[in-house]
């Protein structure tokens, strides 16, 4: 599903604090497991649009042999008609059956042939036991449904350049039922054969291609195939005036698809290539051709996440992947990987399913790690595991030490809750999980396992157990001890070396394992250490060797007698997930030598290690600064640079969040940025990728009187940058700038481009260059936009709203409304969806680095009982960050 996290990453979501001591203790997971003598055998469903595990389990022992005969009326207006058609055995006629079907209007209802009135409650429909049949049954609903706007369901879109309508469908976890009535729930795979009318200059696809289509009048009528068994989550439609790009020089024929007005913004070579390689590299690794017929790929507008996996219908949200101008090497690197993550589930995910949405983290984390491997394996991008490392990984250590950490494995009790865990544990912390268990096992046996399992459970589902076990008899190792630890225990662990010399040599030498408090569990894991002497060349390898480290302390026997050391990293390469704390020694080579260090991961690592010493208040900020700016603009590698530049805005953001903008060191330290990032753009002007992305931060740090007029000078090319085009992104990136600090042409400029640029991108850009600016009218209009409830604006524009509204510098601005914010916070919660609230939490609850804030936020929590499981989650995260920020700020050390 949704990759990176990215990508990602990414809007989090978890189990509330008060359930996460009890998660982290196996056994009250057990209790919450639900085993086969545990179902009743009826209880009546909830009435409420969300179906529980217990009631899953239920239906699904219950229902077999599903087949969806499917009917389509598709006109691009607003609403669209559409006949479910459902034939399956039922083993138990005697209670009453449920058939989901959100928010539809009902015209006709035949059950086993008889028409009878439906038992609709907006949600699902019951089926009486005196209309069921023991053995065969056959349901058709025939209905009128909205189209969704939120990304959901079947989500319809009107381009605003030429007003052409686009449709596409996302489903997971439980959203197949916006549009079609179904049973919806991943064990339940069913075969799909479909019929579409559209307009006739459409395009219509789905898992499998149209067997044939014709045109009756204005119309085109589409005729697909019958599906290979798929769970719900995994089928799609889509439909629009898409412009197609066609290949087929492999195994496997390729489309791509994207809307009109963008179609010169794709360069449809760079797609096909990575798709090309993907097939072949995941054909080869695991033993088991790709199992459907075909492979489409469709860039839609508003999408809500990165990428989803549908089968052989992938979607792409097109922000991530419209390019105006040639794509940087990030970026091609970010589609390579994505690519490859949505082409890895087609075998883990869509040809073998999770049973329930508990096994979600299994499916990303999979995709995750085999998306890095394949990056690495197939593509030019060999440093994807260092890409990893620098940011998926990073995500998931500092969301494994928030206090809303959670287990790999939870329970999930209903649909209502399985994206309540989609954050960076569920892809990274999973993925590095797997990776370390590869290195534990050994290449092969891993491999080996992978095949085993996706050959046993083809096209059906499975659960953690049946993973688990392929691996532990292709290794012959018990692995329930490494489950327990690992899957069913929180927390991230750290390691340090503790060594001593005498007479320049090794005496003794001790890894350290240390837990936090709240999650003890000290986990076994296959690691190397590595020693390095420093002279006038640089850093040098003296030593490595492999360790499998359990318990506090583990003697590492093998580097007693070898040359005392300037440094000592106990996760060389990166096998482990485990954070590094570098003992005293290291950590002054490390900051005196940065720029030193030839290995581009190891110093991507001490890099790291910088940054999380001032997170954890070891390290002032100030000190980390002028660290990185002397060794940022020596930085040849291109991802570290993207790192240490990353770390250093992040530096800016805290200052300018402790102090105000009027500081002198604030002041201070924004121009030596600016003209760092200047004179490094200017410096690598026959090296675009670096030129680009010098520039980009540039455009962020610019605040002098000097730098925006730069700026401005550049947009309407009264000055230029030698190989830099100022490309429509760029053109907006900077318009947002001017407006964030009030330059005085702000906006003339941006009225002037909304003009310029009518896309959805533009529409999109110019609400965030408006909503940024420091500006107490503006802020209250958006505020009341945002808290709409009576004919609110789209999601996806209230979305580019919410990202602006409160950039760090305007803390004044913030507060002014912080209390009215934390006061309806419940109420805009109940108000509001899961996909509103995971915005909303996350950019509109009132932080700023202050004791208030902190006692603010403490209120808050105590008096907000009753809150979704995200919003509270994002509100402890808001409270724990806002402490964070109050311990960097007394570590400061300015004069």
């Amino acid at each position: 599903m949704r990759s990176s996290l990215l990508m990602i990453i990414v809007s989090t979501f978890v189990l509330s604090a008060c359930n996460q001591a009890s998660n982290s203790d196996q056994n009250n997971i057990n209790k919450d497991v639900i085993t086969d003598s545990e179902i009743p055998t009826f209880s009546v469903r909830a009435n409420n649009a969300h179906l529980s595990e217990a009631q899953a389990m239920q239906r699904s022992k219950r229902v077999s042999d599903v087949d969806y005969k499917l009917t389509f009326e598709l006109t691009g207006e607003e609403s669209f008609s559409a006949t479910s058609v459902i034939n399956f055995q039922l083993n138990d006629a005697s209670s009453p059956l449920t058939v989901d079907l959100n928010e539809a209007s009902i015209n006709k209802l035949t059950v086993n042939g008889k028409d009878v009135t439906a038992d609709y409650n907006n949600w699902f429909i019951t089926l009486a036991p005196a209309d069921l049949n023991t053995g065969k049954n056959s349901v058709a609903v025939s209905f009128t449904r909205k189209h969704s706007t939120n990304g959901e369901g079947l989500h319809r879109f009107v381009d605003p350049v030429d007003g052409k309508v686009y449709l596409y469908s996302h489903f997971e976890p439980a959203a197949a039922q916006q549009m079609f009535a179904l049973f919806d729930q991943p064990d339940l795979k069913a075969n799909y054969q479909m019929t579409v009318t559209s307009p006739a200059n459409w395009h219509v696809l789905s898992a499998m291609k149209e067997t044939r289509s014709e045109i009756k009048g204005d119309k085109k009528v589409w005729y697909f195939d019958r599906t290979l068994k798929l769970s719900p989550y995994n089928f799609s439609l889509h439909a629009g005036p898409y412009h197609k790009w066609e290949d087929n020089t492999g195994k496997y024929p390729l489309r791509l698809f994207v809307r009109q007005s963008v179609e010169q913004q794709v360069v449809p070579q760079d797609w096909f290539n990575y798709t090309h390689k993907g097939l072949a590299f995941f054909e080869d690794y695991y033993g088991v051709d790709y199992p459907f017929r075909k492979y489409d790929q469709v860039l839609v507008p508003d999408f809500i996440y990165g990428a989803m996996e549908n089968a052989a219908a992938i979607t792409f949200g097109e922000g991530g992947f419209l390019t105006n101008g040639e794509m940087s090497q990030s970026q091609k690197q970010r589609l390579a990987s994505v690519i490859m993550h949505e082409m890895a589930h087609q075998w883990f995910g869509n040809l073998v399913t999770m049973k329930w949405w508990n096994g979600l983290w299994l499916n990303e984390s999979f995709a995750a790690f085999m998306a890095t491997l394949a990056t690495a394996e197939a593509t030019e991008f060999d440093n994807a595991w260092r890409s990893f490392y620098a940011y998926g990984k990073q995500s998931a250590y500092r969301q494994d030490q928030q206090i809303t950490t959670h287990p790999i494995e939870v329970p999930i009790p209903s649909s209502a809750n399985a994206f309540d865990n989609i954050d960076a544990i569920t892809y990274s912390k999973g993925a590095s999980t797997l990776n370390q268990l590869r290195h534990l096992l050994g290449e092969t046996t891993f491999r080996r396992g992978i095949h085993n399992y996706l050959a046993k459970n083809a096209y059906q589902n499975a659960e953690l157990d049946d993973f688990i076990e392929s691996l532990a008899d292709a290794s012959g190792k018990n692995l329930d001890n490494w489950k327990q630890e690992w899957l069913y225990k929180a927390g991230v662990n750290t390691i340090q070396s503790n060594f001593a010399c005498e007479n320049g040599k090794i005496t003794e030498f001790n890894l350290l394992q240390t837990a936090d408090e709240n999650f003890p569990t000290l986990r076994e894991q296959h690691v190397q250490v590595a020693l390095f002497s420093i002279d006038k060349k640089g850093l040098n390898l003296t030593e490595n060797v492999a360790v499998t480290y359990r318990g506090n302390t583990t003697s590492v026997a093998p580097l007693i007698g070898s040359k005392c050391p300037d440094l000592v990293y106990p996760n060389y390469q990166d096998w482990g997930f485990v954070k590094v704390n570098l003992d005293a020694k290291s950590f002054e080579t490390a900051k005196s030598n940065l720029s030193k260090v030839d290995d581009p991961l190891l110093r991507s690592m001490l890099w790291q290690a910088l940054w999380d010493s001032v997170r954890d208040g070891q390290l002032p900020l100030n000190d980390f600064i002028d660290t990185a700016i002397a060794n940022a603009p020596l930085e040849t590698d291109y991802t570290i640079l993207g790192q240490a530049l990353s770390q250093i805005a992040q530096s800016a953001s805290y200052i300018k969040n402790i102090y105000t903008m009027e500081h002198s060191y604030v002041q201070e330290t924004l121009q030596k940025l600016e003209k760092m990032a200047w004179d490094n753009t200017l410096a690598n002007i026959n090296d675009t990728n670096k030129l680009r992305r010098w520039f980009g931060y540039y455009q962020s740090f610019a605040t002098s009187d000097k730098g925006m007029n730069t700026l401005v000078a550049l947009l309407n090319g009264d000055q230029s940058i030698e190989n830099l085009t100022i490309n429509q992104d760029l053109r907006w990136g900077i318009i947002r700038h001017l407006n964030r600090y009030q330059h005085p042409q702000a906006l003339a400029l941006l009225e002037k481009e909304q003009q310029a640029d009518n896309s959805d991108t533009g529409i999109k850009s110019a609400i965030s260059a408006q909503v940024i600016r420091p500006d107490t009218a503006t802020k209250t209009l958006w505020l009341a936009n945002i808290h709409a409830t009576e004919n609110p604006m789209p999601y996806a524009k209230l979305r580019a709203a919410m990202g602006a509204m409160y950039p760090s510098e305007q803390t004044a601005l913030n507060e002014l409304t912080a209390d009215s914010r934390i006061a309806m916070l419940a109420e805009v919660d109940k108000a509001h969806d899961h996909v509103f609230m995971r915005t909303y939490a996350g950019t509109m609850i009132p932080t700023s680095c202050t004791t208030e804030s902190v006692a603010r936020l403490e209120k808050a929590i105590a008096d907000n009982k009753d809150l979704s499981t995200g919003t509270k989650r994002a509100l402890l995260v808001a409270h724990q960050n806002n402490k964070r920020c109050l311990v960097i700020k007394n570590k400061i050390s300015i004069k």
